[in-house]
């Protein structure tokens, strides 16, 4: 049996590989490793979030901002769009997970984001 180290979008997992004979369709097993990930770089902020508290509403995968739907101080509900996301030459809007009022924003149109990347605060 082998181990390998794959990284993939940022996250470690480490892999076993069993070599048998001539079987190709025996059964591959892949682990998630418990090696911390670099954080990734947040992404380059409209307005400061620093000392707010509230739920950080978050990219779920890398791509560029094409619309911010609301407005520091507007009053979203759960489920809201208030982003709109390009990833993979689709449009994905990013929904509150939480009702609640838009404390800040961080993502700016235009600006490239990574996974992870805090797009705005709802308290």
């Amino acid at each position: 049996m082998k181990r390998y180290n794959i990284t993939v979008n940022g996250k470690a997992y480490d892999v076993a590989v069993e070599e048998v004979g001539g079987d190709a369709s025996a059964p591959v097993t892949a682990a998630p490793a418990a090696a911390p990930a670099a954080a990734p770089a947040p992404a380059p902020a409209a307005a400061p979030a620093a000392n707010v508290e509230g739920t950080k509403v978050t990219a779920p995968m890398p791509g560029t901002v094409l619309d911010i739907k609301v407005a520091v101080g507007d009053t979203v509900s759960q489920g809201q769009a208030i982003v709109v996301l390009e990833a993979m030459k689709m449009e994905n809007d990013i929904n509150a997970p939480v009702a609640g009022k838009v404390l800040s924003i961080t993502a700016s149109k235009g600006s490239q984001v990574d996974t992870g990347a805090v797009l705005a605060v709802i308290g």
